[in-house]
């Protein structure tokens, strides 16, 4: 008995897997439990409200929130004020005229706060504050991967039935891409002295959950990867219009030496070197050296962004042979197992004041390093494109691949090639014949 399709059940079926795919976009299946938790630790009453501590803690493992940082935002559920700040601020004060006498910090409904910068005042610092809301991953850097801050609250309730927790929180870091869930009642925080000998705990504590999408975060992909090896002279380009095609806004390469600088001033519009992909990065695989019980790879990503400065960037790479890494020159390295008993993934970041500041786009934009690989004689070749990544994320975003097909070849592949993709058609022909 032959199957046979209707078109409506083929359309059904795609539009099952397409729902499926949109719903669970932000899912990322090299960071599974990744995502930002914002603690909101009430830890004493005032006369008209409480005095709290905010920490926003990154548990994801390799992506960071980057220059200029972040800001959080959210609704006050009745006619809070914010009288007072330590650690951050609110980037406007609101209409605060019914108030005589003491002025509060801000009387907006809905409050955008921001990190203060390096450099502010030790008398208006908490502990890890003021880094202008930069923080680093968790596998990256724990100790910065978290940035609080103190905030005094009135017109709020003074005891635990009557405090409302925030809501519509929002996370901008520094732009667009997370989506925070509802404030949820949690035990409350408990702290250790310093001498390991007392513990007290925040009079009341809510939790809000963001998690990441890089289809909110922008229209397009911000990098992509070139591929090339040392046994085939041809060198694989980045996708044509990888990340949007040239409009009339970048910058020929011709003329870069006349754009000025802007080092330090990181901007969200990129002001990008004109290329056939137009992306901001590009990572490079070179395929490098064949000995006989180790194989070496080097990798090179370049600034193509005028008007950003990367510092702190991460590369996640997933390759089956990282289970088997023997040496890294001038980049720091941490495997990423997500899943039991797999270790194809890998963290490279820069060494510090070395090369974990990857400089705008120039003679200097661009940062490298060189990977030596053990083989393992039951899995290694050159074939079929086996030396080259699987996927290749840039400080958390996942960059876009060449297509398979046009990955460097063995010179004696070509024949098979064509073998190959004359099998598929056929294999594709036949495919349809049945099912019509």
């Amino acid at each position: 008995m032959g199957i046979r399709f209707s078109i409506t059940s083929v359309l059904f079926l795609f539009l099952l897997s397409w729902t499926c795919f949109t719903t669970t976009e932000a899912y990322d299946a090299l960071d599974p439990t990744g995502n930002i938790t914002i603690k909101w630790d009430i830890m004493s009453w005032t006369a008209d409200g409480y005095v709290a501590v905010v920490s926003i803690f990154n548990f994801q493992q390799y992506r960071h929130i980057q220059a200029p940082g972040w800001q959080l935002g959210w609704s006050w559920y009745k006619k809070e004020v914010i009288w007072s700040m330590v650690g951050a601020q609110a980037t406007e004060q609101g209409d605060c005229s019914k108030f005589k006498g003491n002025i509060p910090h801000c009387c907006k409904k809905t409050p955008t706060v921001v990190d203060l910068l390096p450099g502010t005042p030790y008398n208006q610092q908490i502990s890890n504050c003021c880094r202008g809301g930069v923080i680093s991953s968790w596998a990256q850097d724990p100790a910065t991967a978290v940035s609080s801050f103190q905030i005094s609250v009135g017109q709020s309730g003074t005891t635990n039935t009557t405090v409302r927790a925030p809501r519509n929180v929002t996370l901008k870091a520094p732009g667009p891409g997370y989506t925070c869930g509802p404030a949820k009642l949690v035990p409350p925080t408990k702290f250790i002295s310093n001498d390991k000998r007392r513990k007290t705990q925040a009079l009341l504590t809510w939790n809000m959950t963001c998690t990441y999408s890089q289809f909110l975060a922008q229209k397009t992909p911000t990098c992509c990867v070139s591929l090339s090896a040392f046994y085939n002279k041809t060198i694989v380009p980045c996708p044509t219009c990888s990340c949007g095609c040239q409009n009339g806004t970048c910058v020929d390469p011709k003329i870069a030496s006349v754009v000025p600088a802007v080092s330090g001033k990181n901007n969200l519009e990129p002001l990008l070197q004109c290329t056939q992909h137009m992306c901001p990065i590009r990572v490079h695989w070179h395929v490098k050296t064949n000995y006989k019980e180790y194989w070496r790879v080097k990798v090179t990503i370049t600034n193509f962004n005028y008007n950003m400065n990367y510092s702190q960037w991460n590369l996640v790479v997933q390759h089956p042979n990282f289970d088997n890494i023997t040496q890294l020159f001038s980049f720091n390295y941490k495997p990423l197992s997500p899943y039991a008993g797999i270790n194809d993934t890998a963290m490279l970041w820069g060494i510090k004041f070395y090369n974990d500041f990857l400089s705008q786009a120039g003679p200097i934009g661009n940062v490298q390093s060189e990977l030596l690989f053990q083989k393992d004689p039951s899995t290694f070749t050159f074939e079929k494109g086996w030396a080259f990544p699987r996927r290749i994320y840039f400080n958390g975003d996942n960059c876009v691949m060449p297509p398979p097909d046009s990955y460097p070849w063995l010179p004696n592949a070509a024949s098979n090639l064509a073998t190959s993709s004359f099998s598929i058609l056929l294999i594709t022909f036949f495919s349809v014949l049945i099912l019509m």
